[in-house]
């Protein structure tokens, strides 16, 4: 059993660490660009948790992602800017205008409606924060995104004034367009640039598909990776046992205990 903390006690944890004068140096030498990578990371590995369904872990790591929030509050504090207490308010504040259908007994009939609300309240804000003038729709999508990620949300958001494709056909009749343009660069090879403009095109496609489908590009292709890594860890295995090593002289050997995983990956989420 742990002994009891609260946000307080994390808090003056953190005030200690950056004390000038009995402070961690290494906290001490921080910045908000220094730490980022920092923060970038534990947000990742809450995700990897998350996938892996392990709820020890989790807890961990949303604890060190919680690290990272204290930090960032506690280095705008010594300049001024804002402390912890104001970044509480906010997501607060937020919370409350964004679920007017929970807190201030506005009438919703179904999710979709909900996230309707939820998207315009958004705009209001980005609206309020930059100037009805200052920008369009897509302003503010950070640029620091996961490319998929960051392509979903500008598709959401493009749709959410009915710039989307009908219906999911009209996605996939796309995506066969832009797949026929990589052929084409492919049988009359292009420049490097074009290269680049025809697959980002196909990615993008991709990733229109993956939101029509209710499906998140990003997590898609971790699941992917994931399965690759299992999959070619196998075939690695397989070779080993053989007394043999992964290269162009056992392709073929490659190629068949790359299927046998397969077989064994879809049997066992059968079983």
């Amino acid at each position: 059993m742990r002994d009891a903390a609260s946000i307080d006690d994390l808090l003056a944890i953190m005030a200690r660490l950056r004390d000038p004068d009995r402070g961690c140096p290494w906290d001490l030498k921080q910045s908000f660009r220094s730490i980022l990578p920092y923060t970038l990371e534990e947000a990742y590995e809450v995700a990897e948790a998350i996938e892996r369904d392990d709820m020890d872990e989790l807890c961990d790591e949303l604890g060190d992602l919680l690290l990272q929030v204290v930090f960032h509050a506690q280095m705008a504090g010594e300049q001024g800017s804002f402390g912890f207490a104001d970044v509480v308010h906010g997501i607060c504040d937020k919370m409350l205008r964004r679920h007017p259908h929970v807190f201030a007994k506005a009438d919703v009939a179904d999710e979709h409606e909900v996230h309707r609300n939820w998207e315009r309240e958004k705009a209001a804000e980005r609206e309020r924060k930059a100037g009805a003038e200052a920008g369009g729709l897509l302003q503010g999508v950070a640029q620091a995104l996961p490319a998929l990620v960051r392509a979903q949300k500008l598709q959401r958001r493009a749709a959410w004034v009915a710039f989307d494709w009908d219906d999911v056909e009209g996605v996939v009749d796309k995506l066969r367009e832009e797949l026929a343009e990589c052929e084409q660069i492919i049988a009359d090879p292009a420049d490097p640039d074009e290269r680049v403009h025809e697959i980002g095109d196909l990615l993008f496609a991709c990733v229109n598909l993956a939101r029509h489908l209710d499906v998140d590009a990003e997590q898609a292709l971790r699941a992917a990776n994931q399965r690759f890594e299992r999959r070619f860890a196998m075939v690695e295995s397989g070779l080993r046992e053989q007394g043999k090593e992964p290269g162009p002289s056992v392709r073929d050997e490659m190629e068949r205990l790359w299927e046998l995983a397969k077989t064994a990956e879809r049997e066992g989420c059968e079983s």
